[in-house]
C-alpha cells in the first residue's frame, strides 16, 4: 500500500469517540487522503517516537501529514482535529476558524473531553473491525 503523502490518523482504538472520528473521516474523505492506525499498534508507536511524541499517551489523537515526504509533520490534540478538517477539504476547511481560539484554551477543552471520553462515549474491549471496503485504509490490522 502506498502511504507517501497520505495523512495518517493515530487514534485510541478502543475509544468510542475516536472510532466515531475515524468513521466520520472515512465518510467524508472524498480524495482518499487518510490512513488509520490504532495508537496501540507498533506502527503508531514508531511514528510517534520519530516525531518526539510519547506513545504512552493514549489521550490524544495524532495526525501525521505528508507521510514519507520531506514535509512530513505531526499534530496532536486540537491541532490534530483542526488539521484533519483542513485535509478533508471543501466545507470542512471552515474548521480553521477554530484557530482564532488560542491553542492553550483549545487544548484545555480537548484535555477535558479526552479525560472523560470513555465515560461519555464508551469503550470497546478490542479495536472494532472496519467495514470490508475500508480495511485497506487501516495499517497493522
Amino acid at each position: 500500500m502506498e502511504l507517501n503523502g497520505k495523512t495518517i490518523v493515530l487514534y485510541d482504538g478502543v475509544c468510542g469517540l475516536c472510532n466515531r472520528l475515524v468513521r466520520f473521516l472515512l465518510r467524508f474523505d472524498r480524495h482518499d487522503r487518510f490512513r488509520f492506525a490504532a495508537l496501540q499498534s507498533e506502527f503508531a508507536g514508531s511514528l510517534l517516537r520519530k516525531h518526539g511524541i510519547s506513545s504512552a499517551d493514549l489521550n490524544s489523537v495524532s495526525i501525521v501529514t505528508d507521510y514519507g515526504l520531506p514535509a512530513e509533520r505531526a499534530f496532536t490534540k486540537s491541532d490534530a482535529v483542526l488539521r484533519a478538517a483542513w485535509d478533508l477539504g471543501g466545507i470542512w476547511r471552515i474548521g480553521e476558524i477554530g484557530r482564532i481560539v488560542p491553542r492553550v484554551m483549545r487544548d484545555w477543552f480537548y484535555d477535558r473531553v479526552a479525560q472523560n471520553r470513555y465515560r461519555m462515549f464508551g469503550k470497546y474491549e478490542t479495536c472494532p473491525m472496519p467495514r470490508a471496503e475500508d480495511r485497506e485504509k487501516f495499517l497493522e490490522m
